[in-house]
């Protein structure tokens, strides 16, 4: 399963291994769509503020779990196998699933309602802590040379589909269910047809061949061996933190906060706020792959800084205007834009961090800092809900994705400083 695969085995292959990537953010962005009915179901409370909370903080407390994961299934995944591993991370995201589903409200059951909720984000936060990275790190390693930025985009564009899925289906249930009834069990049927696909996931994930760059290594590292090297690149993990810091906080406040941010804080109807989503969700497809690929042709930093820049110069003056005047038209085009900053962004980024680690860590050392990174993004619905409410300003989280960008922006020139400086020390003299 090299470069001598057929295009449409390779279009096959892709399909095949971003598949988990569809579940993992389906589910996600689910929880962002129904973070008030799952608030009042599980977390209960007089205060609105501290329920929704409290669901955007069990929410963050999947991400707490990533690194864990990085670190232990990271190694893992280095040591046995790319498509093994895969499985393995989607067993375990599948097992989150079924619990967020299915357990009873705290109505019904009391205090195991919530804890069993947090052991499912917990679960899937430790499944995702690998995902993205076994994924990436497969797509690179199975992609044609001169076409790994376009072939690892599909990574992050697969999720889109999920986001796009996801709203269409959550736009029918306000459409077509009484508010009551979406309160009472409707929210839980898309978590229910995301159980349902976990079978096809399996089946798409079980008929994966191993990579032949890993397939060619005689020698595949140890537990202490994979350890030993990640300690001795840790700047390189320390700068691929801050390089994802960019792509995980933008990505999360323009998908799975969008929806709460739309409804409760601009006050528009929560179709119109799922819609804006669809919208988003496209158009992250659509420059995804089309970053990923000129980044192939003109290299990776020029993309990461000219993005950085924008995003520094314009995140919180397009909050700004939008806020000043809410509508759906003006909501579209705000976000329309920070989404073409977050694909062109990512859709170089992630090429570019497997690229910066050490191959025979590839898997743990990217999981490692993909991973940290998003305990940043994923606490963004947390974060932006306390910093509207503490400052009384509605476009504060152009604050934190400005931070966000800056973080993304030195960590490129650090990164891409360090590998000038290595080259220049193995050139012979």
């Amino acid at each position: 399963m090299g470069p001598a695969l057929p295009r449409h085995g390779k279009i096959r292959t892709v399909v095949q291994v971003t598949s988990g990537n569809f579940l993992e953010m389906f589910d996600f962005f689910l929880f962002g769509i129904y973070a008030d009915y799952i608030g009042k179901a599980f977390f209960p409370n007089e205060s609105q503020f501290v329920s929704l909370m409290s669901a955007f903080l069990s929410f963050a407390a999947g991400f707490a779990m990533r690194p864990i994961g990085a670190l232990v299934l990271g190694p893992y995944i280095d040591r046995i196998g790319r498509r093994k591993g895969l499985i393995v991370t989607l067993s375990i995201m599948a097992c989150g699933t079924v619990l967020i589903a299915f357990v009873p409200a705290y109505a019904t059951i009391g205090l195991a309602a919530p804890l069993l909720v947090v052991i499912g984000r917990l679960l899937q936060g430790f499944s995702a802590g690998v995902e993205l990275g076994g994924v990436s790190v497969y797509l690179s390693e199975m992609a044609p040379p001169g076409q790994k930025g376009f072939y690892v985009s599909w990574q992050s564009a697969s999720q889109q589909v999920a986001i796009v899925v996801a709203a269409l289906i959550g736009f029918a249930i306000a459409k077509l269910m009484a508010p009551a009834d979406v309160a009472a069990w409707g929210w839980r049927i898309p978590f229910v047809i995301g159980c349902l696909i976990v079978p096809l996931l399996f089946v798409l994930r079980a008929s994966l061949q191993e990579t032949e760059e890993f397939l060619a290594r005689v020698h595949h590292p140890s537990f202490a061996e994979i350890t030993r090297t990640l300690t001795a690149n840790w700047a390189v993990v320390v700068g691929g933190v801050g390089m994802v810091a960019m792509t995980t906080v933008s990505f999360y406040l323009i998908t799975v906060y969008t929806p709460s941010f739309g409804k409760n804080v601009l006050k528009l109807a929560a179709s119109d706020s799922l819609l804006v989503t669809i919208a988003v969700g496209a158009s992250n497809f659509f420059w995804l792959p089309i970053s990923g690929a000129l980044s192939d042709r003109i290299g990776r930093r020029p993309i990461l800084v000219a993005t950085t820049l924008l995003t520094l110069a314009t995140a919180y003056p397009a909050l700004s205007w939008l806020v000043s005047d809410p509508t759906f038209g003006k909501m579209t085009l705000v976000e329309l834009w920070l989404s073409a900053l977050y694909g062109w962004y990512n859709g170089a980024m992630v090429v570019a961090l497997t690229e910066a680690v050490p191959a025979n860590v590839r898997t743990s050392g990217f999981a490692l800092a993909y991973s940290l990174a998003t305990t940043l993004g994923g606490s963004s619905l947390a974060i932006s809900t306390w910093l509207i409410r503490e400052t009384g300003d509605k476009a504060s989280p152009g604050y934190w994705m400005s931070f966000a960008a800056l973080c993304g922006l030195a960590a490129t020139l650090f990164i891409y400083a360090g590998r000038a400086r290595r080259a220049v020390a193995a050139a012979p003299a």
